[in-house]
């Protein structure tokens, strides 16, 4: 499977719309993330990340396909050295390594374009599939933070993973 990020075009947005508009997904995101997932919505989105500079969110594709979605947002003041990862896989890529190379891609290009020196992600207590991403991705377990996230009518805990380049920080 020839797995790669690139920008979002707006070629994309068949396969963003079929993909993305999945409850499966849109339960393990931010409610920024809507459900259902509009044709509309896909297109002010495209249009508004393939123009950053230097991009920050990607298309995860397998042969040039788009398949799902991997941010990288660096932060500010005194958290500049570090930066926070989101993603997202369709549905019928679960499981098949995607997310874990998509996050090796960013990894790289985060380091090497940002200055960064951490990167974290924050799934939710509830997504266990998530976190084996993360860890086989090479990220540990940080933190718990218990009842940190209100989705869907209900607390949910919210796990920090991090992934430092070593060579860089004190550890």
């Amino acid at each position: 499977m020839d797995i790669s990020i690139r920008k979002w075009d707006k070629s994309d947005i068949d396969n963003l719309k079929l993909y993305a508009n999945n409850k499966n997904i849109s339960d393990k995101l931010a409610d920024a993330f809507p459900f259902p997932y509009t044709e509309d919505f896909g297109l002010k989105f495209i249009d508004r990340v393939s123009n950053e500079s230097p991009t920050k969110i990607f298309a995860i594709t397998i042969e040039d396909k788009a398949i799902g979605s991997i941010g990288i947002f660096p932060c500010s003041d005194i958290h500049r050295k570090n930066a926070d990862i989101a993603y997202w896989i369709a549905e019928p890529y679960w499981g098949r390594g995607v997310a874990v190379k998509a996050i090796a891609l960013i990894i790289d290009y985060a380091f090497k374009t940002f200055g960064i020196t951490r990167i974290y992600a924050k799934p939710y207590g509830s997504n266990p599939n998530s976190h084996r991403v993360l860890e086989k991705a090479g990220f540990e377990l940080e933190a718990t933070l218990k009842n940190a996230v209100f989705k869907n009518n209900e607390y949910l805990d919210e796990l920090i993973y991090v992934y430092t380049n070593d060579k860089t920080t004190n550890r």
